[in-house]
């Protein structure tokens, strides 16, 4: 079946929003529509409105006369948005919380499989993608939509600082910290406690926070 207009704009969204979170376009970057449109084969009209979609974001921001630029969260809006987050990975297992199902649990077996495999050769671009990947797994544990739509956009304002702090922190230790969470939210989940799971996402990232604003 041919892909309807708004699964090709979803997926160009994810595909752009990726690209600023491994800082393929870092802080600070002018998007030009024309040389994007040129690169992904398509009228100037679907990467406006992508363009007008990770403004309303937080990733770009328009401005006259210059263009379109990628973002720089400061130090201040850093700190919001993760405390912000902590206190929405804990509802993500109170609010119309998902049981979890073989496919949660393959799912999730997957990725901790590409963390082992990446703990014997650490690659920076590599663990902030499967740090994505967990976290979109994350959202399939809750059925309310709003709360997977503003967890899902905070997330990814703060997302690119992994890659841009990774050179400042021990990524072999950032790759065994992430398997720690794996391993305990894989234990929860196998015993039903979708709750257990998301308590231990949000204590996970209160240790990230500090040890990513130490650096920033």
């Amino acid at each position: 079946m041919a892909e309807d207009v708004r699964d090709r704009l979803d997926r160009l969204h994810r595909v752009m929003r990726e690209r600023i979170c491994l800082l393929d376009w870092p802080p600070g970057s002018r998007l030009s529509e024309a040389e994007i449109a040129a690169d992904y084969g398509m009228s100037r009209t679907p990467i406006r409105r992508v363009l007008a979609r990770l403004e309303d974001e937080g990733l770009v921001q328009s401005q006259h006369g210059i263009g379109t630029l990628v973002t720089d969260p400061g130090e201040e809006e850093l700190a919001q948005t993760y405390a912000l987050r902590s206190e929405l990975a804990e509802l993500v297992g109170r609010m119309a919380p998902v049981q979890p199902t073989d496919a949660h649990l393959a799912r999730l077996s997957n990725i901790m499989a590409e963390a082992e495999a990446l703990t014997r050769r650490p690659e920076p671009r590599e663990f902030v993608r499967l740090n994505m990947a967990f976290f979109d797994f994350g959202l399939t544990l809750t059925d309310n939509l709003v709360l997977r739509e503003v967890s899902e956009t905070l997330y990814y304002r703060t997302a690119r600082v992994w890659l841009r702090q990774i050179a400042d922190l021990d990524l072999s230790e950032e790759c065994a910290v992430f398997i720690r969470e794996l391993n305990d939210c894989a234990l929860a989940l196998r015993s039903g406690d979708a709750l257990a799971a998301a308590l231990i996402r949000r204590a996970h990232i209160s240790m990230s926070v500090r040890r990513l604003m130490r650096d920033v």
